[in-house]
């Protein structure tokens, strides 16, 4: 959209309008004597006084909070890592391996978070007044733009809290690794810090506003998810060595996000030529994109308003009361998924396949699920490799994580089992018994996770792993048997919470925490050990005995989500009867 359309828009927005009912519908036309902006805007201030320093309270308290977590947390290791350097320590070892890492890494930093603003604006965005103020005083004769144009200024704020925080650890790296003066590397690596979290806050203000560039961006999610794992493997094989010089400056030149890493490299050995003037590229663009958001802040419809402020307030009671799928599908169905309806399997002559029949056609027709499923894996086939390649060192660590990135990527294959534990009614149109219905939901995400297992296997031994990670297909079903356990799991447990509140020892979020994450935390903790011995060590062995665990964790998971299936089931019939 250019300037002229926004000008002529925010003239609109300022003459005399309609007032909308939910529907986006006019009901009353309002002049400029019924303006009430200034007077209402006043009156508000006046109402919020006695509150205003309850809430200044709580924000400087929450600020506190954040502060005190930075400087625990970066703060002090950073100064006792600069004071072992005064006293002769030396880190400039790692300083090539830096630069190497810095062109692709930044780039994908840099598009991960554009790509995660942009997404956001899907469903909430940059501007979202409270409920009151959607659903009130925008009903009434008040011009919108001073209402929203703060609610968009704070986004702008917030967005830059982790710009900064980024910059300022790329300077402690720089100054420790490359010797770069910590005034030069913190100057040069604020221009991304700070430019890039505004730009990507005015494309979410963008999509926001716009359908056309909401469509466009679901179309173009999976596209950006791929091209930011591909830039993540890229810095990663640049360290070990295998760098192409004339892609980094292609990712680098392609925009703000490879900008930002053109100004992180000024200051070092490594600058890429025209650091100045991807400066100013940068920062011209983000001057330009804020004019155009403030201007364009205010012309958010009504009714689109409405629809984000219950989202957001639904997401966060959600969030408050820790029922963490409730939010998830709150953002997705918001996010407008899309679906594709159209694609069909042919209908099984044998009614033992009608389970993974439909889990099947739901699965491709939300393929968004199977490819997180496939992104999730590679992370976890990247760790597992990594482990094997430590050898003597200690590898349980890196196992560990591998098989956690193994369940999240088998998780997103489990939402039809999940939907039957929602409402156990939903499954009455099963001939099956509950407990037996929920291990036929198994069948579909154990052969498509060993099927990802399988490709990423060969594709190891392509690349010249060894044999121990064809063990990934072998650990597919417990984590299977994982995830139902935790699917099966019933009612949130939130008293839990509540245990032993006096003693101060954070037990009653222990048992909370066990209880929701028991099934993969059983997995993981079973299978690490067995799967790190045959990862370091490589032999027929070891890897025979660490798939025999996986088969047999795999039983007693399965047995556990059957018996925790059956437990729900009985749970739920007096409810039922009372329905009735």
């Amino acid at each position: 959209m250019t300037e002229s359309d926004l000008r002529a828009q925010e003239a609109r927005s300022e003459e005399p309008r309609r007032a909308e009912d939910d529907r986006g519908a006019a009901v009353e036309e309002w002049s400029d004597d019924d303006d009430w902006t200034v007077e209402t805007l006043a009156l508000l201030r006046a109402l919020r006084a006695p509150y205003r320093l309850n809430r200044a309270k709580q924000l400087g308290f929450a600020l506190y909070c954040v502060l005190l977590l930075l400087v625990i947390w970066g703060g002090v290791p950073s100064l006792g890592l600069f004071l072992q350097a005064s006293m002769g320590a030396d880190y400039t070892g790692h300083g090539g391996d830096l630069l190497a890492a810095m062109p692709s890494g930044i780039a994908a930093v840099g598009l991960a978070f554009v790509l995660l603003a942009v997404r956001d604006g899907l469903w909430r965005g940059p501007v979202v007044p409270p409920r009151a103020a959607t659903d009130w005083l925008l009903a009434h004769p008040v011009r919108p733009r001073p209402v929203l144009r703060p609610w968009f200024w704070l986004s702008c704020s917030l967005a830059l809290l982790p710009g900064l925080v980024t910059a300022v650890g790329a300077m402690v790296a720089q100054g420790l690794m490359l010797r770069v003066g910590l005034p030069a590397a913190l100057g040069w690596c604020l221009l991304g810090g700070a430019c890039l979290p505004l730009l990507a806050t005015c494309a979410g203000l963008a999509v926001e506003r716009s359908d056309a560039v909401a469509r466009w961006v679901r179309r173009l999610t999976p596209v950006a998810t791929v091209l930011v794992l591909l830039l993540a493997a890229q810095s990663g094989l640049a360290v070990a060595g295998h760098r192409v010089h004339w892609l980094e400056l292609v990712e680098l030149w392609s925009g703000p996000w490879g900008w930002a890493g053109i100004a992180a490299l000024a200051p070092t050995r490594g600058a890429v030529p025209g650091g100045w003037v991807a400066a100013a590229l940068l920062v011209a663009s983000t001057v330009g994109g804020l004019l155009l958001a403030d201007r364009a802040a205010g012309t958010v419809p009504l009714g689109r308003l409405r629809e984000r402020a219950r989202t957001a307030a639904g997401v966060l009671a959600a969030l408050r009361t820790v029922e963490l799928r409730a939010a998830r599908l709150a953002v997705s169905g918001a996010s407008g998924s899309a679906l594709l309806r159209r694609v069909r399997l042919p209908i099984p002559r044998r009614a033992w396949l009608v389970v993974p029949w439909r889990d099947a056609t739901a699965l491709l027709r939300s393929p968004a699920r199977l490819g997180r499923a496939v992104l999730l894996a590679v992370p976890a086939l990247l760790c597992a490799a990594l482990a094997h390649g430590i050898g003597s060192k200690p590898s349980v660590p890196t196992t560990a994580v591998a098989l956690v990135f193994g369940y999240l990527a088998v998780a997103q294959l489990l939402e039809p089992a999940r939907i039957e534990t929602d409402d156990v009614r939903r499954a009455a149109w099963s001939p099956y018994p509950f407990a037996s219905l929920m291990l036929r939901h198994a069948i579909v995400p154990t052969l498509a996770g060993v099927l990802i297992a399988l490709v990423g296997a060969v594709a190891g031994a392509v690349a010249g792993a060894g044999p121990a990670l064809w063990l990934a297909p072998a650990v597919v079903p417990a984590l299977v048997g994982a995830g139902l356990v935790n699917t099966c799991r019933g009612a949130m447990r939130r008293d839990l919470m509540y245990k032993s509140p006096s003693s101060g020892t954070g037990l009653g979020l222990f048992l909370f925490t066990a209880w929701y994450a028991a099934g993969p935390a059983a997995g993981v903790l079973a299978l690490t050990l067995p799967f790190a011995q045959a990862l370091r060590t490589d032999t027929a062995a070891n890897c025979g005995k660490a798939a025999a665990v996986g088969v047999v964790t795999a039983v007693v998971l399965l047995w556990w989500a059957r018996t925790r299936a059956t437990e729900l089931t009985g749970l739920s019939r007096p409810a039922a009867q009372q329905d009735r």
